[in-house]
């Protein structure tokens, strides 16, 4: 079977705002389909400007056949925000036992407003998102406080 008679392919990246370069992990995934990392590098910088350089935004490429490609960002990961609103660099080796940082509950909600945004949670209740928050502070070492 000849790779021209598949369907479109999905590529997942994290990449940094406007920080896109067709080096690995960009270069290397895209290339392997055959598609222009330039090309997506130079549109991914041009949407990701009016976020702050360097926060990972996930990204997900839909490559067609004939090469071309769309893409999709999401809003970036909730470990990401839930380390900046804490003020640390990584959580607890030992989730459960220690404790890296604290978040208030309103923080949380803030979180959980911004996810929100995101296709796939736009069903939810803003109270199911927020406590799927909780679960990802739970697993970083971060404590809740109200």
């Amino acid at each position: 079977m000849s790779k021209k008679a598949l369907g479109p392919s999905m590529v997942r990246l994290l990449v940094g705002a406007g920080k896109a370069a067709p080096t690995p992990p960009v270069g290397p995934a895209l290339g392997a389909r055959g598609v222009k990392s330039m090309d997506f590098c130079k549109e991914f910088n041009a949407r990701t400007t009016h976020l702050t350089p360097g926060i990972p935004v996930p990204t997900v490429i839909t490559v067609q056949p004939d090469r071309s490609f769309t893409f999709v960002t999401k809003t970036p990961p909730t470990s990401y925000f839930l380390k900046k609103a804490a003020g640390i660099d990584q959580g607890t080796g030992k989730p459960g036992h220690g404790v890296a940082g604290t978040v208030s509950l309103k923080h949380v909600y803030e979180l959980a407003k911004i996810k929100a945004t995101d296709d796939h949670l736009k069903h939810l209740p803003l109270q199911s998102i927020a406590s799927t928050i909780i679960g990802s502070a739970k697993t970083l070492g971060i404590a809740v406080v109200p």
